[in-house]
Order: structure tokens, then C-alpha cells, then sequence
């Protein structure tokens, strides 16, 4: 078997996650960066040691060496980006969302099927943890009879002050929805996984806490910190907080919330299915399910 040769579009914050993730398969190799910014590109090439950086977006997709394009482009550039890798007939691998409203999506998925042999996927990770795959089998095998209720919560913190900004903030460029988008999106993911099967029906409470937040005047990648940047007053019209009643297309009741303000929690994703027998839950800051 050949090894599988990658790339990726857009070098800030969750490339990280990528490179890693890449290199860790142990069957891939990545061949080449590609950013706007493309100092920031060429930073992050050495630091990694992947020895190609293209300038031009033209260039990187007309390497013939290059498999497979991870897109980890703010949410706008989705579509443009994932539209362009499926023409120059590379596999992609999109970060979450696949695009900006369901109009782009759909334009997507037409264009994936009329190209049978381009492979494309959308990044919802937390579905191939391995004690996520394990509940679903033992959900799967009736373990816990039929399941009633399922309920849970994604909290976050990085958004608690007023001078916490992040391009995800900017509905232009993240989407007019942030929080049940950003990180509710992982959550919905999970319950869909698990009893595989779609939600049907919401009814959404959302809140924007920071109506106005401090945006640095320069570039900042997410989750850094300093103390010697030059602030602007900004509008947000995005949510910090979203709490959600669902039912699934069986009847399946359930509610979950999310919040980025939440003090003290980092990545504190739960869920908890009730059934007849009995109940299951995890919460992937600990190690383990009950």
C-alpha cells in the first residue's frame, strides 16, 4: 500500500490538531502548507518540518503528488476552498462546517457525487472516541433497553471576557450562528451517533452575553494570550449560550446546552442516554463511562 500524501489550507490554530492526527495514522505524509498569510505558512512549515510552502493556493492544488487537502480555513472560506480542492480532483477533508448555510452545503454534496471518486469528510472527531464507538455498540445491542430521554452539555470558557475575540465571533466569517454552531454542532454529532438516528424538531434559547467585546487591532491566533495588544470596540451577533429541546424522528425527547462563558470549563462535553433498563453516560474529561 502507498503511503498517502497530504496537504493543508490553512495554518492557524486547529492545523495543530491535523498535523498531528496525520502523522500519527502512520500510513500519511504531509507534503505541503498553503495559508494567506503566508509568512504565517512558512512559520509554521519549519516548525514542522514540512518541506513544501506554496504561496499560490494554483500551485498547491496542481501538485500531482499531493492524495488528500485538509481545509482548516475560517468557516467563510469553506466552501470556496473545499469547491476548488473537488475540481483538482484531490480527496478533502473539511474542518466543521462544511460550509457556511445548507445552500453551500448542498452545493458540495452535488459535487462530491458527480466526482464518484473524490472521498470527502467534514472533521466531527469526537464521534471515533473509542468509548463513544463502545456505548454505541453496547446502545446498539439493548443494553440499556429502549432509550427514553438523552440529555447533556458542551461548556467552554475561552469566550468568558469581554476581551476574549476570536474570527468566530464575526458572523461574516464564522456564521450567523457560534456557539450551538461551534461546539453544539460536536454534541448534536454525538447523539446522532449514538442512537443513529437524525433529529427532527428543535426549539432554541439563544443568548449573547458580551454584546460588545474588545477586538485586537492585530492578528491574534485563537486561545493566545498577551498583554500588550491595542483593543477596538465590536458588535457580536453571535451566541455565547444556547440551550436546546430536541425530539429524534423515533419521538426521542431530549435537551442539551452549550456555552463559551462558562468559568473554569475548557472542553467539558457530557451526554447521558436513559432507557429502560438503565442509563449511560460520558464525559470526556474524565477517562471513562458509567
Amino acid at each position: 500500500m502507498s503511503r498517502i500524501k497530504s496537504a493543508i489550507i490553512g495554518t492557524g490554530y486547529i492545523s495543530r490538531f491535523h498535523v498531528d492526527a496525520i502523522r500519527r495514522t502512520g500510513i500519511a505524509d504531509i507534503l505541503a502548507f498553503h495559508d494567506e498569510d503566508y509568512e504565517l505558512a512558512q512559520k509554521k512549515a519549519e516548525e514542522y518540518y514540512v518541506s513544501r510552502c506554496y504561496k499560490d493556493l494554483k500551485d498547491l492544488l496542481n501538485d500531482k503528488e499531493i492524495d488528500v487537502i485538509h481545509n482548516c480555513t475560517p468557516n467563510n472560506l469553506h466552501f470556496v476552498i473545499s469547491k476548488k480542492i473537488i475540481e483538482s480532483k484531490k480527496h478533502v477533508f473539511s474542518e466543521k462546517p462544511l460550509a457556511l448555510d445548507s445552500k453551500e452545503g448542498y452545493k458540495l454534496v452535488e459535487l462530491i457525487n458527480k466526482n464518484p471518486k473524490i472521498i470527502g469528510g467534514v472533521n466531527f472527531n469526537y464521534r471515533m472516541n473509542p468509548l463513544i464507538q463502545e456505548m454505541k455498540q453496547r446502545i446498539k445491542n439493548g443494553m440499556i433497553g429502549k432509550p427514553f430521554v438523552v440529555h447533556g452539555s458542551y461548556l467552554q470558557d475561552w469566550l468568558l471576557f469581554e476581551s476574549d475575540y476570536n474570527w468566530r465571533v464575526e458572523s461574516k466569517i464564522g456564521g450567523k450562528s457560534r456557539c450551538i454552531a461551534d461546539i453544539g454542532s460536536h454534541w448534536i454529532d454525538l447523539v446522532q451517533v449514538l442512537l443513529s438516528e437524525r433529529i427532527d424538531e428543535v426549539c432554541a434559547d439563544l443568548v449573547t452575553i458580551h454584546k460588545i467585546r474588545k477586538k485586537p487591532k492585530d492578528q491574534v491566533e485563537t486561545f493566545s494570550r498577551s498583554n500588550n495588544i491595542a483593543f477596538e470596540d465590536k458588535k457580536v451577533d453571535t451566541e455565547d449560550y444556547g440551550s436546546v429541546l430536541f425530539r429524534m424522528k423515533s419521538g426521542l425527547h431530549g435537551v442539551f446546552y452549550v456555552s463559551q462563558v462558562s468559568a473554569g470549563r475548557k472542553c467539558y462535553l457530557n451526554i447521558e442516554i436513559d432507557g429502560s433498563k438503565s442509563s449511560m453516560y460520558w464525559n470526556q474529561e474524565l477517562v471513562d463511562w458509567m
